[in-house]
Parts: structure tokens; sequence; C-alpha cells
């Protein structure tokens, strides 16, 4: 009986009402940066050299009693030393301190950090405590002392810092006081407003402690809003299967909001390939589950007050029944109240299926199928009975400017597979019947199965508009059997095999041979592109468990899963060399066995490129200011399209253009009225901690956010926790991003989103800084930028990614996949434009052998090598980037409808002497701006090889001038076949023409 009478007691002292704490901001700021952002406010009332406070400050942070503890005089703003931590866990303090001003106010900092490393991506360690205490003081502190020193507030630097209400913790009494209401052994729902996200997903907030034991959820919609609301499942136990199922919410009056219109997006939703999807959920013990749940609530509805109720079930659990209570208010929702995404409106975007239509973006064509034949811009793809390319072909010219009638081939014979039995014999296959399962204008689909008494081989493949050309091929082992060898064949044409990009190599002029194996634990490798600047094809290998890796400097985290198939336990690889007339690039597994019944996916996919002719005259007329400023001043420049990065006035987080999106309207409205367009950076590789939809989204687990090792700004570490990968941040505004998973719904939102910014704010078109989506989201984002005569600009940044972080992939082939919807290049960051050769220009920078044009970044690049492929650079990203010079020239010699005749072009009129000195023309009417280019390794002397009648012009009547070019010539005048000297590195705009009355 004492023992009970004493258990009664203590719960009796643990269960009286808590302290009242008054949370709140500052009213004045301090710096953050050596203070943190949390402190406590407590009036001292005593006399004396001691003071004492007993905080309860419910912290969520782990380990509180390893972190240090300032105390500051809030009179005189100065440290006090002497100070004594007496005891300190999650749920309270005892702080004694010596109240060197008296009586008042004194501040307590409890989450003190120091940053260092990259300001960009921070280093972020919390201090540990300190003795600065004197030992006179210390003997001055009796050993016991009643509070002299109440709390007044605990106070964050702002709003956006602070805990209050969802992530001020109960105590542990008070969650089991709590929990124990519910009469439950198994888990508990917790109701909760929208407006209120669960952020601990292992805590309770002190709020449901306040509001007592909640069972069924009661809010307010407006007619035809996306409304949601959470049920927060705490597990008592180990969960399996967790499911939702609603009902309809009915008024009483035969009036209802049906149950087809709600969901969970916790439990499913739709990917973002447009395909619906379930998710199993699992929840530990002792953790809390967020199910956000959305009801699209009809504009037609009337109002009042709707009730049904919402089921939660687990696996081996009773189901729980939460009633819901809705009132519906008289109000009209606009477009869903999607313009307060703070209420969680935009959520239902996670299940977007826009623009997944495979309609035909401009300039691409509608593809024609005839006699296994397929047509599409530029090029042709013939389909042999075995279901694979019996032929590959463009129709593009070398200048890369026009299409011509006679074909450049790409292979020399069909592209096939070799199965080499243990007996060194290939198995020989029947091809089956060739099916066409889908012909529309963007995508034409079919195929075959190829039979063998061992082996079946189901081959299906579609080409899309683009070029993009994917093949699922399944094998199933009929037989044991055993294989000395699985092969691939691509035999390219050596007129289609000039370069090559790829497997470890830069981009360069193809080597005689290359033999790579798989390492996908380092390197970003999976396939290769072999080419002509005119006709050329990029192909990678993969299987069914195909996930896209991370990538921009977080490969390492994420990488490649190795293709079972392709890779069979890492003895597969490519060679490619000369065999016979072809370029023949095997791609091999070794040998291995397959059991009866056994499958394997030997996957692959194709991009015939280019994608189309150069736009040149896109090129010399669009110029990017690439930096927010005063439209007069871009204005001045020459400039006409605008890119707004992130971290300023009008887009200050990254990849979340929604909060200050008035003031972007604002600043895009006075561009658009004088003339200029204007792009914004908005991608989805991470995403800021500044997203309304945070919390939600880390409900889902590790769908959007990719798991990790947390730390990074002292905010995700707060607020956050653990499990992410911190990304970028920017230190003027704090803005602290986290890395995405890679494939997610958060496309699906992506999209919306772009789509809503082009319709709403204005804007022009996107800048890429990377990509982190495939080309399912490209063609999304681009239908949706393009919409009712929108330009749709879209260019991509992307930092150099032949690495060791990255995997040593090249840019272009990472995001070949996207080059049919760019409209420019920025290749780029950390790219070497002094020691690379023409070729990796050619290849890697410059777009050309894809049907783009592109600029130089780092360093504002090499002016000289850069416009012998149309390049230059953008003003003012660095301190060297400024083209106006160049763009003055473009406008006084008329770029505009001049013909671009590059210097790989076979009948390029002006040759230089020097094989290492390249020559690029700009042909118009009488005249030529030709681009002279040094890769020689010292400074040389070049004489032009002129052809005058490609030229149009009459010799005895032609001129060459250097005309004087800002930051890059002086102005000079030569004579026909002096010799022109030639500075390392650099080189020439030269103007040959016409003048009348010269003899």
């Amino acid at each position: 009986m004492k023992s009970c009478l004493l258990i009664l007691a203590v719960l009796a002292v643990h269960l009286l009402p808590a302290q009242t704490v008054k949370y709140t901001t500052a009213g004045s700021s301090w710096n953050t940066d050596s203070l943190g952002d949390h402190r406590v406010v407590v009036q001292f009332n005593g006399s004396g050299k001691v003071a004492k406070t007993v905080v309860e400050w419910r912290r969520r942070d782990p380990n509180p009693g390893a972190k240090r503890i300032i105390v500051q005089d809030a009179q005189t703003g100065a440290k006090i030393d002497n100070v004594k931590i007496a005891a300190v866990s999650n749920e309270k303090g005892t702080v004694l301190f010596e109240p060197v001003s008296g009586k008042g106010r004194y501040y307590l900092y409890y989450l003190v950090s120091k940053n260092s490393g990259s300001p960009n991506y921070p280093t972020v360690n919390y201090l540990k405590p300190e003795n600065t205490a004197t030992e006179a003081w210390l003997n001055t502190v009796p050993a016991q002392l009643p509070v002299n020193a109440p709390v007044v507030a605990i106070e964050s630097s702002d709003a956006f810092n602070s805990f209050y209400p969802m992530e001020v913790t109960a105590t542990e009494a008070e969650a089991h006081a709590l929990l124990a209401k519910y009469q439950r052994t198994d888990y508990v729902v917790f109701p909760e407003d929208r407006q209120y996200p669960v952020k601990m997903f292992g805590q309770l907030p002190y709020r449901w402690v306040q509001r007592g034991a909640v069972k069924g959820f009661n809010g307010s919609s407006m007619r035809g809003e996306n409304y949601s609301f959470q049920l927060a499942v705490y597990a008592l136990k180990d969960l399996e299967n967790l499911t939702v199922r609603f009902s309809d919410l009915e008024d009483g009056k035969g009036n209802r909001i049906p149950a087809a219109g709600m969901s969970c997006i916790n439990t499913g939703g739709v990917d973002y390939t447009g395909k619906p999807f379930t998710k199993t959920i699992r929840v530990a013990k002792d953790s809390l589950q967020p199910l956000w749940c959305l009801a699209d609530i009809p504009a037609s509805v009337k109002p009042g007050v709707y009730k049904g109720e919402v089921v939660v079930r687990a696996a081996g659990a009773a189901d729980t029944r939460v009633p819901v209570q809705l009132t519906v208010l008289p109000t009209l929702a606009k477009e869903g109240n999607i313009t307060a995404p703070w209420n969680q409106t935009r959520l239902k975007w996670l299940n977007s299926t826009m623009a997944q239509e495979n309609t035909v973006i401009a300039p691409y064509l509608p593809l024609v199928l005839k006699n296994n034949t397929i047509d599409l811009l530029g090029r042709r793809v013939t389909v042999d009975p075995s279901g694979f390319p019996a032929q590959l072909q463009t129709f593009f010219t070398e200048e890369m400017t026009g299409i011509k009638p006679g074909p450049n081939n790409i292979i020399t014979e069909p592209i096939h597979f070799h199965f080499t039995g243990a007996d060194g014999k290939d198995l020989k296959f029947k091809s089956g019947s060739l099916q066409y399962t889908e012909q529309s204008h963007g995508t034409i689909a079919w195929k075959t199965t190829n039979e063998h008494p061992q082996l079946q081989m189901e081959v299906a493949a579609s080409l899309e508009f683009d070029g993009f050309l994917a093949y699922k091929v399944k094998v199933t082992a009929l037989q044991d059997v055993d294989f000395k060898n699985i092969t691939l064949h691509i035999p390219f044409t050596p007129e289609a095999a000039t370069y090559l990009m790829g497997l470890g190599e830069k981009g360069r002029a193809r080597p005689d041979s290359l033999s790579w194996k798989w390492d996908v634990a380092h390197k970003n490798q999976d396939g290769v592109w072999v080419g002509a600047v005119n006709a050329g094809l990029q192909y990678t290998l993969r299987d069914e468990h195909y996930v896209r890796p991370l990538n921009t400097n977080f490969y390492l985290q994420k990488p490649l899963l190795l293709p079972v198939s392709w890779g069979n336990d890492n003895k597969g690889g490519i060679t490619i060399a000369q065999k016979g007339k072809s370029i023949l690039a095997d791609n091999y597994t070794g040998a291995r066995s397959m059991k009866k019944g056994d499958t394997l996916y030997f996957n692959f996919n194709l991009l015939i490129t280019p994608f189309h002719q150069l736009n040149t005259d896109f090129q010399w007329a669009t110029r990017f200011y690439h930096r927010y400023d005063s439209i007069s001043k871009i204005k001045n420049t020459g400039a006409t399209v605008v890119n707004i990065h992130h971290g300023n006035a009008i887009n200050p987080w990254i990849n979340y253009p929604f909060i200050e999106w008035q003031q972007m309207k604002s600043y895009i409205n006075q561009a658009h009225r004088s003339g200029l367009k204007v792009k914004i950076y908005n991608t989805v590789r991470e995403l800021s901690n500044h997203a309304y939809e945070l919390f939600p989204l880390r409900s889902l687990g590790h769908e959007v956010y990719s798991p990790g090792k947390g730390g990074g700004f002292r905010w995700l570490q707060e607020h956050v926790g653990a499990d992410y990968i911190a990304a970028w941040f920017v230190p003027q505004v704090k803005d602290a991003a986290i890395i995405n998973s890679g494939m997610s719904r958060w496309h699906n939102y992506y999209v919306e989103g772009m789509n809503w910014l082009t319709k709403n704010v204005g804007i022009d078109g996107i800048y890429l800084d990377d990509v982190a989506f495939d080309r399912i989201t490209m063609k999304r984002i681009k239908r949706v930028l393009t919409a009712d005569g929108h330009p749709g600009i879209i260019d991509l940044h992307s930092a150099n990614q032949y690495n060791k972080s990255d995997g040593f992939i090249n840019s272009a082939n990472l995001y070949m996949e996207h080059f049919p919807y760019l409209n420019r290049l920025w290749f780029g960051e950390y790219f070497d434009y002094e020691n690379n050769s023409p070729d990796f220009f050619l290849t890697e920078v410059s777009g050309i052998p894809f049907g783009l044009m592109g600029e130089m970044l780092q360093d504002g690049g090499n002016a000289w090598r850069g416009m012998v492929y149309g390049m230059t650079c953008r003003i003012p990203w660095t301190e060297n980037a400024d083209p106006t010079g160049i763009w003055k020239l473009w406008d006084n010699f008329g770029m505009q409808g001049a013909q671009m005749v590059g210097y790989w072009v076979g009948n390029n009129p002006v040759k230089t002497d020097n094989s290492k000195v390249k020559a690029t023309v700009y042909k118009k009417n009488g005249k030529a701006l030709v681009s002279v280019a040094s890769w020689n390794e010292t400074d040389t002397e070049i004489a032009l090889d002129i052809d005058w009648k490609q030229l149009g012009i009459d010799p005895a009547k032609a001129t060459v001038t250097a005309p004087a070019v800002k930051n890059f010539q002086e102005a000079r005048n030569f004579k026909l076949g002096e010799k022109i000297p030639v500075a390392r590195n650099k080189g020439w705009l030269l103007i040959i023409q016409q003048v009348a009355g010269l003899q």
C-alpha cells in the first residue's frame, strides 16, 4: 500500500500544471552566428551574487547536456563568466549565474554553434560546455537556493527559427499520461490541423498535451479548396501495412463531399511517369507517422457542416475510426486556393499528371511509319525483323544548319545480340512476327519474340519524336544453359565514329581502341556517345532495377546499381575498336549460367544525334545577363534575357520561387515593358528549407528526400534533425537546402509549379543548374513553359562532373537525354578552356554535335576559342566575363542570317596552314566574319587558304581587317597573303569583304 501511495505521489508531482512559458520572437536581433537562434529571457528579482533559474525548455535536440550555454547581461550585452550549469536535460535545465548588473533581465543562449568549412557547404558544430566561473564565485553558491530568476519567455531570433508550437516537446510523464487516455496498446491516432504540420517523428508535441485527448478532426474549408489535414499515428508497438479509408462527408440534407475526392499522400498516389502506386507503411515502436489526407472540396458543394469518418488500419491491430467534421464556408476558392501554399493547398500537385501526354514539341515533327521505317526530324530508324535497329540514319549537313536529301548512316549492319554457348557457338534465334503496339505522332512502339530451344528473347521498343529509342529485352531460359559470353554489338560506320565521349574518356577523337569495365561504386558510367558532328549515337546499358543516381557532388552517396545482366558481378564491360568495316562497340557480360525459368533484362537506351539543326540566329539575338539587377542597367548592356539566380530579393529560396512571387512578377512586368525576357533559377536537385511543404514531404520517408548523415546549417540540425543530406547554403539569406532523392512525386509538383509560374508570374523560361530529373520530366516542363505561345527558353549550366565526387562522368553524356529540349548550354563551371583540345570543345562544351549552341562560364572562358564555335560568355557572372565587345561586332557585321561554316566542315571556305589553328566562317553576301583560334603550343604565324568562289568575293577587290573589339583585339589591317601572327591560346576575328571601287 505504501508503495502504491508513493507512486501516486510521484505521479501527482509530475502531472502538476507545468510552468507557463511564453514563446515569442525577439524584439531586437542578436548575432545569431555566434549565439545561435534561441535564448531564454529570465528576470532576476533577488539580491546577492547568485541568480538561479529553472528553464522548462522542452528541447527536441539530442544530448542537450553536451551543448554550451552562454549567459548574457541584457543591460550591458556583456557575457557573464561566472556560470554554473547544475543540470540539463531535454525537459529542463537549472542554471546559476552571477547577476552582474543586479536586478533585471538576463539572456541564456542554449544552442550555440560554430560554422567552419565552405560557406556554401558549412560544417556546423555545437560548442561544448565551458568552465569560466572563478573558484571565488563558486564558493558563494549555496547548496540550496530557491529560484530567484524566473523565466519570462523563450525567444527565437525570428518566427522561422521558432520551435513553437509543434517542436515544443511533451515531457515523458506527460506523454505517458496522454497516451494512457486513449486506452490503446497498439497505436494512437492524433488528428491535427494543416496549419500545424507534424515536425517531430519520435516525440509528442506539448500542444497535444495542452489540448487533451482528441479523437476526432474538426476543420473548415472554402468551397473548391484543395483541403488537407493530418492523422498522426503514434506506434505503441511496431506497425505493419498502415492504410487509410475515407467515407463520404454528408451534411444531413442530402449534400455530400464524395470519398472519391479524398486520398492520403503517404499511402499512395501517382508517380512522376503518371502511373498510380501504393506505398507500404511501417511504423516503428515509439515513432510518429503523420498521414497527410487530401480532400477535394467541390466548388458546387453547398456551405454547411459535413460529417464522416476516416478509418485507420494496421495489420494485427484494431481499426481506429476518426470522426471528421468539416465546415464548408460560403467563400469560393480560386484554383483550389493554391495561392495560399502555407495551408498545404499544393500537396495535390504531388499527384499531378499535367503534361504527361507525349504530344510533339516544337521543332520536332510527328513520327511517320512506313514499311518498318520510321521518319523523324532529320533522322530515320529502320526496324529489323528481330526488333532491333536495322539502320539508323541522319540527314543533317556538316554545317549543322540544314538538312540534306542523302543520309548519313550510323551503323553498318543491324544492332544484334550474340549468345555464345559454352561450346563457343552462337545460339541462332528465329524471329517472330513484328507487331506495332502504338502508333501516335509522339511515339511508335513495337514488340516481337525471338525464339531458340534454350532461350526466349522478348523485345519491346519505343521510339519518340525526339530520337529517344528505348529497348526492353527480356531473356528467359527455357532450359539450363551455360554461356561463354553474351554480347550486344553496335557496329558503327567509321564516318559516324569520329569522336567518342564517356566510359572514362573526355570528349576527344575516338581512340583506336577502348576497354572499359563496370565500377558503379566509384563511376557514374553506364554508356557512351560515339559520333560525328552530324551523325551519332549515345547508348546506355540498364536492367529492370535501374534507379537514377544522385549527381553533382553526391554521386558516391547514391551511386548506380550494377545491372544484374550487363554487369554480371563486374565481369561485364565494353570494348570499342575497328573490326572489318565497322567500329564495333562490343558490350559483353562474360561467362554466366542461367537455370530454367531464370530471367535477365538486357535493357538499353539509344539517343540518335543530332536532335535538330543549329538555330544560329537565336544564338546571336539571345544575350544573357546573369544577375538580378536594375532593368535599365541590363538594357544598356545590350543583353536581351535576364537570368534570375536564387538568393536575391525576388527569388531568395533555392528551387522554391513561390514565396516572393509577387515581387518577381512586378520585376518581370517591368522587364517585359523594356523588351527583355526573364528566366529564373528553378530545378529539383535540392530544396530550400523554406518550402512550406518540407515536413509533409519528410512524412513520406525517403520518397522525396535522400537518406543521409544530416549535419549542415544549424537550422537543419535543429528542426529537421537527422537522416538527410545537407546541400547548398546561401549565407546572406540563410537558405539551407536538402538533397532530393532522385525520381519522385516532387517532379509532379515541379511541373505544376512551373505551369503556375508561367501563367501567373510571366516567366519566360528556366535556368537549370545541373539536373536531377529525367527526360520524362523535362518534356513535361517544356510543354508547360511553351504553352499558349510562351517562349519557354531553357538553358542548362553544368559544373564539370568529371571528378571523383561525381563519378567521372562527362556533363554532356550525363544530360544528353535533356538536350532535345534545351535552347542553350552553359558548360561550365570548372571547365578548363585553356588546356583542352578542339575536340573537347566541340563535343563536351559547344553542343554543336547535338544541335545546340553554348557559352563558356569558368573565368569567362576563352573568348578566341569560343567564337570558333559561336560561343561567348554572359555578363556579369565572373570578373572576366564581358562579351559586349563581341556583341557589338555581331551587330555591326550583321550576324543575323549569316551562314556558320565550322572548321570541321570539309569544304570550309577559309582554312589555315596550321592544323592547330582553327578557322570558322560566318558567311554573308559579299563578306565573311572569320574566327581564328589557336591551340598551338607557342605563338605562331598562319596563312589563310581562302576559297574565294565559295565566299562569293572577288579577291582583287577584297580586304582583310581585324576590327577593334573590346577585351579581344586591337584594330589591324592585313594584306592578302600576309602572314597573320597568332598568340598562344588566342586568335582573331577577321572581316573579309569585297570593297566597291577597290582595284
